[in-house]
Formats: C-alpha cells, sequence, structure tokens
C-alpha cells in the first residue's frame, strides 16, 4: 500500500562532515533520498522553511500516490494538484473519491507550497541536468524519486508552477507559465496591532507582579522592553547573552547588542564564533538550530546587520528607556538563577528561558490588567515591535532611519508598522469636517 511519512533522521553527507539532523520523506519503497540530500544543501535555511519544504513535497507524493492509476499526462496531473490545493479535494455530496479529503487553501499558503516544489525541482534539475528522466526500472531511485524527476522535467518543459520566466526576453511581458498558482489578492490589511498605548504602563506596573508573593518578574519586564522600546523580535530576545550588554559609565544608559547566533563573535576571543563557543563550552547548538519543537528552539529572521562582529546594537526610544532597562537589568541579575548556559534570561531552575514559557507569562500578564489577548487586539507579544516602528514615525523619523532602527535589509519592510489605524483615520476625517 502507498505511504508518505516524515521522520527526523541523522545524516553524514560523507565522511569528513559532522552528522546533522533532518527531517526525512519515506515512502513505501523507502527513504527519498534526493530530498534529503537537498535538505542538507539547504540546511542554512530556517527550521521553519525546512518544515514547509517537506510538508510540501509530502503533499505532492501524497496526491501522486491518491492518483496513481489516472491516466493522464504529467502535465495535466501537476495542474490538478494545483487545483485540488486551491479548491480541495471534497465534491458536493461530501465525497472524495481519492481518498484525500483536502480541505480548500489560502492563495498565500498555494503558492508558497508551489514555490517549495520549484526548489527540490530545480534541484533535481541540477542532479540529472535536462534530458527527459531515464525510466529504467534496474536503476536505484526509487519510485518517489521517479514520480519527482517526471515533476522537474515538467516543470521544466512547461515552465510549471512558477509566476516568472526562467529565460526572460524583450517579449516576456507576452508570455505566461502553462501552470500557475493563482495570484495573491491585493489586500490592504489593519495588520498594525500595536499594543494599547493608554493600557501601557498599568501592564508593566502589575502584568508581571506576582499577586501572591509580591515578587516582580524582572526578566520578562526586560524582554518586554526590548520589544516594546527597542524593537526587537522576540525571537532575538533569546539570543542575547550576558556578556551582549554592557553600560555607558556616563550616561548610565545600557548598550545592548544582537549577534548572529551561529556565525556572530564569541564573547572569549579563543572561539571561532557562538557555534564553536557554545558547542565547546556548554555542548549546546545555536537555539535557531534546534528543531522547532525543541524548547531551546528561537528563529532568527536574518535581520539586518550593522557591526563587522556580524551583530546590530539595540536603539531605544525614547533614550531615556535605556537608563530604564539598566535599573530593571540590576535587579533582574540580582535575583536570577544562573545556570550552565551564557544567555540572558534564565528560568526559575537556571536553564535558559523558553520563548514559550515566556508567551505564557505575557498571556498572563495581559489577563492580569483585565485585557483580552489576541494578536487583532495588540496584545500578542508582537504588537510591541508594531509600537515601536509607529512610535518612530509619529516622532519623524523618515523612512531609512526607521528601516536602519528595526534592522530591516529592505526600506519597505517597515512600512507595515507605519500604517495608521482605521479608527485613527476616521478621527481625522471628522476633525477635518470640524
Amino acid at each position: 500500500m502507498a505511504y508518505v511519512f516524515k521522520r527526523h533522521v541523522y545524516y553524514k553527507a560523507n565522511q569528513s562532515a559532522l552528522m546533522v539532523t533532518l527531517p526525512a520523506i519515506f515512502t513505501e519503497k523507502g527513504l527519498l533520498v534526493s530530498h534529503l540530500r537537498f535538505l542538507y544543501s539547504k540546511r542554512h535555511k530556517s527550521q521553519s522553511w525546512i518544515e514547509r519544504n517537506v510538508f510540501a513535497v509530502e503533499l505532492l507524493l501524497k496526491f501522486i500516490n491518491a492518483h496513481i492509476n489516472t491516466s493522464t499526462s504529467a502535465t495535466e496531473m501537476l495542474r490538478s494538484f494545483v487545483d485540488t490545493l486551491c479548491f480541495g479535494s471534497i465534491d458536493n455530496s461530501n465525497d472524495d473519491q481519492s481518498g484525500l479529503y483536502w480541505q480548500s487553501r489560502r492563495v498565500e499558503d498555494v503558492n508558497v507550497i508551489l514555490g517549495h516544489i520549484n526548489f527540490y525541482c530545480d534541484y533535481l534539475d541540477e542532479l540529472h541536468g535536462h534530458k527527459l528522466p531515464n525510466l529504467n526500472p534496474l536503476r536505484k531511485a526509487t519510485k518517489a524519486e521517479e514520480r519527482m524527476r517526471w515533476c522537474a522535467y515538467y516543470k521544466r518543459q512547461s515552465n510549471c508552477f512558477l509566476n516568472h520566466l526562467s529565460n526572460p526576453s524583450k517579449h516576456h511581458s507576452s508570455v505566461v507559465r502553462n501552470i500557475q498558482g493563482p495570484l495573491n489578492h491585493l489586500l490592504a490589511i489593519e495588520s498594525v496591532h500595536r499594543f494599547p498605548e493608554e493600557h501601557f504602563e498599568r501592564f508593566l506596573q502589575y502584568g508581571f507582579l506576582n499577586p501572591r508573593t509580591g515578587d516582580m518578574d524582572f526578566g520578562s519586564l526586560l524582554i518586554v522592553m526590548l520589544m516594546h522600546y527597542g524593537g526587537l523580535r522576540l525571537s532575538e530576545c533569546f539570543h542575547i547573552y550576558t556578556s551582549d550588554i554592557s553600560v555607558d559609565t556616563k550616561s548610565g544608559s545600557a548598550i545592548v547588542s544582537v549577534f548572529h547566533p551561529s556565525d556572530g563573535a564569541s564573547p572569549e576571543p579563543r572561539f571561532s564564533n557562538r557555534r564553536d563557543y557554545l558547542n565547546s563550552r556548554f555542548r549546546q547548538k545555536p537555539r535557531n538550530e534546534y528543531k522547532r519543537s525543541h524548547k531551546l528552539y528561537s528563529g532568527w529572521k536574518q535581520p539586518l546587520l550593522t557591526n563587522r562582529n556580524l551583530s546590530f546594537d539595540v536603539m531605544f526610544f525614547p533614550a531615556n528607556k535605556a537608563n530604564d532597562f539598566s535599573w530593571l537589568l540590576h535587579k533582574y541579575l540580582a535575583v536570577r538563577v544562573d545556570g550552565a548556559h551564557p544567555y540572558l534570561f534564565s528560568n526559575s531552575i537556571g536553564k535558559p528561558e523558553s520563548k514559550k514559557n515566556f508567551i505564557q507569562k505575557h498571556k498572563r500578564a495581559v489577563e492580569r490588567i483585565g485585557l483580552e489577548v489576541g494578536k487583532r487586539l495588540g496584545t500578542s507579544p508582537h504588537s510591541h515591535r508594531h509600537s515601536y516602528g509607529y512610535r518612530l514615525n509619529q516622532a519623524g523619523f523618515n523612512q531609512l532611519e526607521i528601516q536602519k532602527a528595526m534592522h530591516h535589509k529592505s526600506p519597505f519592510s517597515c512600512l507595515v508598522y507605519l500604517q495608521p489605524q482605521d479608527k485613527e483615520i476616521r478621527e481625522k476625517i471628522r476633525m477635518l469636517e470640524l
């Protein structure tokens, strides 16, 4: 019986390479080796990217298995795959002859899935060249690999999946792909979910105060300040070492640096980088290299690095919040439970604080001051970064200045943080009508 499932395996590319853990796809014929090798070649990508790629290839293989006896061309099969992603596989009578029982997917999801399949198909092209795939049954490739090579071939021959041309010419605007994903909707979403400023001081004062013991959670307060007044993403906070923070002796303000979690400069010069330091000192990996399900995992969005040691400095706004951060830092370090790790934030037993644990603390803090938790209500952790970008805009910073303060590689990435809310536009309309 045909089947497709995923398992994590240990993979060693060659005798001199280090062993790595990667997700692998298995079918009834065994391991999909070419995809495992493909993932190894893309191991520098984020864990989220790798998991999404595995998911996309799994979907295609499951679709192929469900239609293995269908006498249609490979091109039509790929077209049907796109249609099934868009509209689902269940008919009007709630029946599904394929047995997949897929619900329809959002346009954005469909295009992400097709994009990941493109990456894998291009890799197969690099391996096997541009010749028609050899279907000789004596070769070592599994049936699944054979099918994926056919997908790569028809992608190349018919310009499948892609929304851009592989061989652009002066006539490229008059040519379209044979098989395309659906067009993304142009949508102006009210996505500026900023934390409500009228509640923020109360949130700081009472949200992280334990009502039973009267103890303040200084670590969580520091993380909130890094996001709200420093514009950091939540994941970036968990890559900060204690040694990454210094205090200006004249002003008393904190200077916080955020380093690339693996390639950034080591706090001890005798180590080549942070990966080497973590491995040698603590037998740990950079936190972005763990599986997403691991308690130590924290992502890395590839922000703009501005220092030669592969780091960037947090720009507190207003500037006096850097002094408040220093004061809170002293309070926190006085009560922190130290452990065998270099990270600034520890939990109650001295282990590195986890992203998941902080999110729960943030949720309880929001509820403690009587607010409802929700991304669209501006009470999620990421809302603090939105607040930071919007305050910079309101204070008169231009787009390029905001880009650098928020460490975006593109000057257009920060625009989402600068959008006014609908209620603010309505209020301005009312004021102009007076």
